[in-house]
């Protein structure tokens, strides 16, 4: 149960990170610190007065906004300074720009943030929500660990039912499988890869507000985070959503069952899964791609 449970934390911090490999095809190495960036925003909220739900509601659209302008204002310039046309996506050599624009943002807000909140560990609090369990048998459920596992749930089918049903998801889907048709039918490509990053960063922006409320953090605890959704996402298949809780899952489980073996052994036993399933499995447990 502790692990399935832990399954679910990590399948909501690599919800976002999925997403936009599935239709930009990069790894944001920002994930993890924006994540962190999430939790800080969210506790200064809660700090303020706001109640954590309604710190909660201003956080995720606001991580919209910023996901949105960081593809625009970011990525779109680093492509255009390689030579490649923005519409065109990251293919090819231009994937690399990007992906070091992810990791100049990683070490800046990085160190942005210890020198604004020092490197003191901080947590949400939550009212006792952290501590409350349910009876299931003979075991007691935490509450905050199975509404993380019941959300993470719920933002994985919306965002898959987004792509599957709505015209805004099947213009996504084009432009991932072919920038260049899909702009002959009228689709902006630069605008439908800010949205896909935009909807990226608002569950990143939920998931670091779950991970503020059920753990210490810093501002180096980023680089954890950033590992655990990378490892989550391979083990499931690259831009398969269901295969990201799959893989969520799996890892929650073998950090668990390790741990249990011997307590300091539960990150390691996550890592070796991974890497077995690297060598039996390359393509992950449920590979596909967002555009299917």
């Amino acid at each position: 149960m502790q692990g399935v449970l832990l399954g679910g934390q990590y399948a909501l911090l690599a919800c976002g990170l999925s997403l936009i490999f599935g239709v930009m095809r990069i790894v944001n190495l920002a994930h993890g610190v924006l994540a962190v960036l999430a939790a800080y925003l969210t506790l200064v909220l809660v700090q303020q007065g706001l109640p954590l739900w309604l710190a909660t509601v201003v956080v995720v659209p606001l991580f919209a906004a910023l996901g949105y302008a960081v593809q625009r204002g970011l990525f779109n310039p680093a492509l255009a300074q390689v030579g490649r046309d923005p519409a065109d996506g990251p293919r090819g050599a231009g994937e690399l720009a990007p992906l070091l624009v992810s990791f100049g943002v990683a070490v800046a807000l990085t160190n942005l943030l210890q020198e604004v909140f020092s490197a003191d560990t901080r947590t949400i609090p939550t009212g006792g929500l952290a501590s409350a369990g349910l009876p299931v048998g003979s075991l007691s459920v935490g509450v905050l660990p199975l509404l993380t596992l019941a959300v993470a749930a719920s933002v994985i089918a919306t965002v898959q039912l987004l792509l599957a049903r709505t015209s805004t998801g099947r213009a996504m889907r084009a432009v991932a499988d072919d920038a260049g048709a899909a702009a002959m039918t009228g689709v902006d490509p630069r605008h439908m890869y800010a949205v896909a990053t935009a909807l990226a960063f608002a569950t990143l922006g939920l998931a670091g507000v779950f991970v503020g409320m059920s753990t210490q953090f810093s501002p180096g605890y980023g680089e954890l985070v950033l590992l655990f959704a990378f490892e989550a996402v391979i083990i499931g298949g690259l831009g398969s959503l269901w295969g990201t809780l799959a893989g969520g899952m799996v890892l929650g489980l073998a950090q668990t069952i390790g741990a249990q073996t011997d307590p300091q052994s539960g990150v390691l036993a996550g890592h070796l899964v991974f890497l077995a399933v690297l060598v039996v499995r390359p393509g992950g447990l449920m590979p596909r791609s967002v555009q299917e």
